[in-house]
Protein backbone atom coordinates (compact mmCIF):
# COMPACT_ATOMS: atom_id res chain seq x y z
CA UNK A 1 0.00 0.00 0.00
CA UNK A 2 1.02 3.60 -0.46
CA UNK A 3 1.35 6.63 1.73
CA UNK A 4 -2.40 7.16 1.33
CA UNK A 5 -3.13 3.96 3.25
CA UNK A 6 -1.31 5.24 6.34
CA UNK A 7 -4.14 7.59 7.25
CA UNK A 8 -7.92 7.61 6.97
CA UNK A 9 -9.26 8.63 3.59
CA UNK A 10 -10.95 12.01 3.52
CA UNK A 11 -14.66 11.93 2.69
CA UNK A 12 -13.90 13.80 -0.54
CA UNK A 13 -11.38 11.15 -1.69
CA UNK A 14 -11.85 10.17 -5.34
CA UNK A 15 -9.97 7.61 -7.42
CA UNK A 16 -10.03 6.42 -10.98
CA UNK A 17 -9.67 2.67 -11.41
CA UNK A 18 -8.54 0.94 -14.58
CA UNK A 19 -8.91 -2.63 -15.79
CA UNK A 20 -6.08 -2.88 -18.29
CA UNK A 21 -6.66 -4.79 -21.50
CA UNK A 22 -5.18 -4.93 -24.97
CA UNK A 23 -8.45 -3.93 -26.76
CA UNK A 24 -10.39 -2.11 -24.04
CA UNK A 25 -9.34 -0.49 -20.80
CA UNK A 26 -12.15 -0.42 -18.28
CA UNK A 27 -12.62 2.76 -16.27
CA UNK A 28 -14.50 3.51 -13.07
CA UNK A 29 -14.59 6.44 -10.68
CA UNK A 30 -14.75 5.63 -7.00
CA UNK A 31 -15.41 7.70 -3.92
CA UNK A 32 -14.67 7.13 -0.26
CA UNK A 33 -17.84 8.84 0.92
CA UNK A 34 -20.08 6.31 -0.85
CA UNK A 35 -17.56 3.45 -0.58
CA UNK A 36 -18.47 2.52 -4.13
CA UNK A 37 -17.59 3.19 -7.75
CA UNK A 38 -19.43 3.97 -10.95
CA UNK A 39 -18.56 2.64 -14.37
CA UNK A 40 -17.36 5.07 -17.02
CA UNK A 41 -17.05 4.32 -20.74
CA UNK A 42 -14.10 2.06 -21.45
CA UNK A 43 -11.16 3.43 -23.38
CA UNK A 44 -10.36 1.77 -26.67
CA UNK A 45 -6.80 0.50 -26.91
CA UNK A 46 -4.59 -0.69 -29.74
CA UNK A 47 -2.48 -3.54 -28.44
CA UNK A 48 -2.82 -2.10 -24.93
CA UNK A 49 -2.04 1.48 -25.90
CA UNK A 50 -4.86 3.95 -25.22
CA UNK A 51 -5.39 7.35 -26.73
CA UNK A 52 -3.28 9.19 -24.14
CA UNK A 53 -5.01 12.51 -24.91
CA UNK A 54 -8.42 11.00 -24.02
CA UNK A 55 -6.97 9.47 -20.88
CA UNK A 56 -5.54 12.87 -19.95
CA UNK A 57 -8.96 14.48 -20.48
CA UNK A 58 -10.48 11.88 -18.17
CA UNK A 59 -7.92 12.60 -15.47
CA UNK A 60 -8.45 16.36 -15.86
CA UNK A 61 -12.21 15.94 -15.61
CA UNK A 62 -12.18 13.84 -12.42
CA UNK A 63 -8.99 15.14 -10.74
CA UNK A 64 -8.59 11.93 -8.70
CA UNK A 65 -6.48 11.74 -5.57
CA UNK A 66 -5.24 8.35 -6.75
CA UNK A 67 -5.28 6.01 -9.74
CA UNK A 68 -5.76 2.30 -9.10
CA UNK A 69 -4.66 -0.12 -11.84
CA UNK A 70 -5.67 -3.76 -11.65
CA UNK A 71 -2.84 -6.27 -11.90
CA UNK A 72 -3.80 -9.40 -13.84
CA UNK A 73 -1.93 -12.07 -11.90
CA UNK A 74 -2.06 -15.81 -12.43
CA UNK A 75 -4.08 -17.78 -9.88
CA UNK A 76 -0.86 -18.80 -8.10
CA UNK A 77 0.08 -15.11 -7.73
CA UNK A 78 2.78 -15.21 -10.37
CA UNK A 79 3.05 -12.54 -13.00
CA UNK A 80 2.42 -12.90 -16.72
CA UNK A 81 3.04 -10.72 -19.79
CA UNK A 82 -0.25 -8.86 -19.23
CA UNK A 83 0.86 -8.06 -15.67
CA UNK A 84 4.01 -6.40 -16.99
CA UNK A 85 1.98 -4.41 -19.51
CA UNK A 86 -0.51 -3.28 -16.85
CA UNK A 87 2.41 -2.05 -14.71
CA UNK A 88 3.82 -0.18 -17.69
CA UNK A 89 0.39 1.41 -18.28
CA UNK A 90 0.18 2.56 -14.64
CA UNK A 91 3.76 3.81 -14.62
CA UNK A 92 3.05 5.85 -17.75
CA UNK A 93 0.04 7.47 -16.08
CA UNK A 94 2.24 8.42 -13.16
CA UNK A 95 5.07 9.67 -15.38
CA UNK A 96 2.99 11.50 -17.97
CA UNK A 97 0.31 13.00 -15.75
CA UNK A 98 1.87 13.05 -12.27
CA UNK A 99 -0.85 11.04 -10.53
CA UNK A 100 -0.04 8.62 -7.72
CA UNK A 101 -0.74 5.09 -8.96
CA UNK A 102 -1.39 1.99 -6.90
CA UNK A 103 -1.57 -1.50 -8.36
CA UNK A 104 -4.11 -3.98 -7.01
CA UNK A 105 -4.50 -7.71 -7.52
CA UNK A 106 -7.45 -8.17 -9.83
CA UNK A 107 -7.68 -11.96 -9.87
CA UNK A 108 -11.25 -13.12 -10.49
CA UNK A 109 -12.62 -9.62 -11.17
CA UNK A 110 -13.44 -10.53 -14.78
CA UNK A 111 -15.41 -13.55 -13.59
CA UNK A 112 -17.20 -11.43 -10.98
CA UNK A 113 -17.86 -8.70 -13.57
CA UNK A 114 -19.44 -11.27 -15.90
CA UNK A 115 -21.63 -12.55 -13.07
CA UNK A 116 -22.70 -8.97 -12.21
CA UNK A 117 -23.42 -8.19 -15.86
CA UNK A 118 -25.50 -11.34 -16.34
CA UNK A 119 -27.44 -10.55 -13.15
CA UNK A 120 -28.19 -7.10 -14.62
CA UNK A 121 -29.57 -8.63 -17.83
CA UNK A 122 -26.45 -8.80 -20.00
CA UNK A 123 -27.00 -11.38 -22.74
CA UNK A 124 -23.53 -12.89 -22.43
CA UNK A 125 -21.99 -11.57 -25.65
CA UNK A 126 -19.01 -9.98 -23.96
CA UNK A 127 -17.21 -9.21 -27.24
CA UNK A 128 -20.02 -6.96 -28.47
CA UNK A 129 -20.72 -5.42 -25.08
CA UNK A 130 -17.50 -5.51 -23.03
CA UNK A 131 -17.58 -5.56 -19.25
CA UNK A 132 -14.19 -3.95 -18.67
CA UNK A 133 -15.61 -0.98 -16.76
CA UNK A 134 -17.59 -3.30 -14.48
CA UNK A 135 -14.25 -4.97 -13.70
CA UNK A 136 -12.68 -1.54 -13.03
CA UNK A 137 -15.53 -0.78 -10.61
CA UNK A 138 -14.86 -4.05 -8.78
CA UNK A 139 -11.12 -3.31 -8.70
CA UNK A 140 -11.74 0.00 -6.93
CA UNK A 141 -14.26 -1.47 -4.49
CA UNK A 142 -11.88 -4.35 -3.67
CA UNK A 143 -8.99 -1.90 -3.21
CA UNK A 144 -11.15 0.23 -0.89
CA UNK A 145 -12.24 -2.82 1.15
CA UNK A 146 -8.59 -3.89 1.50
CA UNK A 147 -7.66 -0.36 2.54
Amino acid sequence: MSDISNSPLPATFTALAFDFGTHNIGVAVGQAITRSASELPALKAKDGIPNWDKLGELLNEWQPHLVVVGLPLNMDGSEQELTRRARKFGNRIQGMFGYKVEFFDERLTTRAAKEDALAQGHRGNFRDKPIDSIAAKLIFESWLNAY
